[in-house]
This record gives C-alpha cells, sequence and structure tokens, in this order.
C-alpha cells in the first residue's frame, strides 16, 4: 500500500467495506439478519470465512456482537450506528447495478416503503441538493490533514484545487507545506 493510500479516505473505506463477502453481509444485516445461522444460510458462505468476516467487522466497529441466548451462549451481529451509515453507499452501489440492465432483469429495485414506488436513489450535496454525478462541477480537492501524494494529486495546481502555504492556507485552516 502506498504511504498516501493509507490516509485517503476512498483507500481505507474499499480496506475496510471492500471484500466481497463483507458487503454482502452488510447488505443481509441491513435486511433484518442478525444471527450467525441466517448470514450462512442466506449466503452459502463457509463458516470459517463468515467466521473471519463478522470479527472484522466487529473489530472495525460496523456490527456489535451481542448475546441472546444463555447456555450455550449465542450471539447476534447488530449493526452500530458507524455499520447503519454504509446503507446509502450500498443503496448507490445497487442502483449502479441496476442501470445497467433492463427494468425486466433487475432482481432487486428500491421502492418507497409507503407507496411502493420504485425510487431512483442519487448522491446529492446536502447543502444544495444538486447531484454530485457531474465529474467537472465537482472534484476532489486536498484536505487539511493532506500531505505529500495527496497535496501533489489534489492540491492548489489541480481543479479546485486549495492553497497549501502562505496567507490563505492559514485562514482555511489547510497546512503549509507537503
Amino acid at each position: 500500500m502506498r504511504l498516501e493510500d493509507r490516509t485517503c479516505p476512498l483507500s481505507t473505506t474499499v480496506r475496510q467495506v471492500g471484500e466481497w463477502w463483507t458487503l454482502l453481509i452488510l447488505h443481509d444485516a441491513f435486511d433484518g439478519y442478525t444471527r450467525f445461522d441466517q448470514f450462512q444460510e442466506s449466503l452459502g458462505i463457509s463458516s470459517s470465512m463468515l467466521t473471519t468476516r463478522l470479527k472484522t467487522l466487529v473489530a472495525d466497529g460496523l456490527l456489535e456482537r451481542r448475546p441472546y441466548q444463555q447456555g450455550p451462549t449465542r450471539y447476534e451481529y447488530v449493526l452500530t450506528d458507524l455499520g447503519r451509515s454504509l446503507r446509502p453507499v450500498l443503496v448507490a452501489l445497487a442502483a449502479w447495478g441496476n442501470s445497467r440492465l433492463p427494468a425486466e432483469d433487475r432482481t432487486m429495485v428500491l421502492v418507497d416503503a409507503t407507496t411502493g414506488a420504485e425510487v431512483e436513489p442519487v448522491v446529492v450535496d446536502a447543502a444544495s441538493g444538486r447531484r454530485l454525478d457531474d465529474s467537472e462541477k465537482y472534484v476532489f480537492a486536498a484536505g487539511p490533514a493532506a500531505t505529500g501524494g495527496m497535496l501533489a494529486r489534489y492540491g492548489p495546481d489541480r481543479p479546485g484545487g486549495r492553497p497549501d502555504s502562505g496567507e490563505d492556507a492559514v485562514k482555511s485552516g489547510y497546512p503549509q507545506g507537503s
């Protein structure tokens, strides 16, 4: 892993949830599955792989392991607030997958729970309500903690770049230098 990947939010997120089984387990958790045997039956995953993935999801703070039965003790895996915050990401991934298919070939669609009408999820800016899928209007820029590779890639000389030195950087709270 490159040094700049260790601080890149995309790289760190993919490292945490980018594995095939992880996304499917989270999808099942959003559908209300909490128990080992439910996940295993739904996914057809081996016990050892499921155990590994669940331990990682718990260690990463996405699921919480709670006892639900004594003698023998059995555990359930419940989404945490952090885990629940990933739902829009999974919804967007599913919508992207569906967008490439004819309507009759879609095996799962997102619908309004009240009306049953199919909805089209989009990612928008919370402040303006504008869609973020236009790569000319919205670009990544170096953040306050950016150093080295991130500044080289997204620094002040790039579209949408922010200052990395001088008075403007001090005013904006951005780091000076690389």
